[in-house]
């Protein structure tokens, strides 16, 4: 049986850092007498990845995501607990081992910024020892991919950045790496440029059947590209399962969406709570266990006036929130699989 890809246990990162009073007196105490405390970046944390999954990795700011991303790609070493990527320790660094992953953080860049791409391109391609063929062929693809054109041939201080983005993409993929560490990938980009970039990141996925574990303060590439989540705060793990299970545990509503033809107002509040009204269009709140009954009676009630019904979970947004208001609760109930 082939060995899960990520295999995460118990890891944790522990930072020490200096406290200190405020005022000059307290200042100069520090010289001679510093103060230490101990912070959980990464509190004891363990989830698997298979083959070919999109994972979401989700967390406030501090939550522990991007130190978790540089145990995994082998940038830092931990203080306690155990991690396994496609056979390897991470924070080994074994030539091996880095041939087969990659770290993609958004807005730093691995390639020079005074020569154009292709040829930072080039020194990669004798970094990772790869045959003409093989970086002939796996250029082309990207190419083809990220729609590049002729942006190999800028200088990268030339490139807007959902250009750079791109050549930033093909630099990190260029020896076929089986799992991506994605940090903030679309973060800055304008909104045509981040579904382009979830477009190639999905499209890569389904050539390659690479592992992928993403992180993003964007919900639309959470929703576009993973089935499944897994949420940290301060540290710890909060959740990890499916997306859709998630709304259903901490969004005990559905939000049903009615656009009507001109006529005679409607009391909507006798259906549920009003959150939304926009001329017709009307967005009423009611409790998921009610959504079809609630939705049934709308139809029949006021079918001939009924230009348009939806039904659907509340934003993807507001549930992330309510895991992180209700973190401690959380905590103590096992990770939905």
């Amino acid at each position: 049986m082939p060995e899960t890809p990520i295999t995460v246990t118990n890891l944790r990162k522990v930072y020490r850092v200096h406290e200190r009073e405020e005022g000059l007196g307290a200042a100069v105490k520090s010289v001679f007498a510093r103060r230490f405390k101990e912070v959980a970046a990464v509190d004891d944390i363990s989830f698997e990845i298979g083959a070919g999954e999109v994972v979401g990795f989700l967390g406030p700011n501090g939550a522990g995501k991007t130190t978790t991303l540089k145990m995994l790609s082998g940038l830092l070493h931990p203080d306690g607990g155990d991690a396994r990527v496609l056979g390897h320790t991470p924070w080994k660094r074994e030539r091996s081992y880095l041939q087969l992953i990659t770290l993609v953080m958004g807005q730093r860049s691995q390639l020079l910024w005074d020569i154009p791409a292709a040829d930072s391109l080039l020194v990669l391609r004798e970094v990772y020892n790869l045959s003409d063929a093989q970086y002939r062929r796996t250029l082309d693809d990207l190419i083809g991919l990220l729609d590049m054109g002729d942006l190999l041939h800028k200088p990268v201080r030339n490139l807007s950045l959902g250009e750079r983005m791109k050549v930033e993409f093909a630099a990190a993929l260029i020896h076929g790496p089986k799992v991506l560490f994605l940090d903030e990938p679309t973060i800055g980009l304008d909104v045509t440029m981040q579904s382009r970039i979830r477009s190639f990141v999905a499209e890569y996925n389904a050539r390659t059947g690479a592992s992928i574990l993403l992180t993003s303060h964007y919900m639309d590439d959470i929703v576009a590209l993973c089935r499944r989540v897994i949420v940290i705060h301060h540290g710890k793990l909060l959740y990890d399962g499916g997306l859709a299970d998630l709304a259903a545990r901490l969004a005990p509503h559905k939000l049903i969406g009615v656009t009507l033809t001109p006529g005679t107002p409607v009391d909507f509040e006798r259906y549920g709570e009003v959150v939304d009204r926009q001329e017709l269009r009307v967005t009423i709140k009611v409790p998921r266990e009610a959504a079809p009954d609630r939705t049934a009676q709308i139809v029949g009630e006021l079918r001939d006036r009924l230009a348009d019904l939806s039904l659907e979970d509340p934003p993807i947004e507001e549930v992330i929130d309510r895991v992180f208001s209700a973190g401690e609760a959380l905590e103590s109930e096992p990770a939905a699989r």
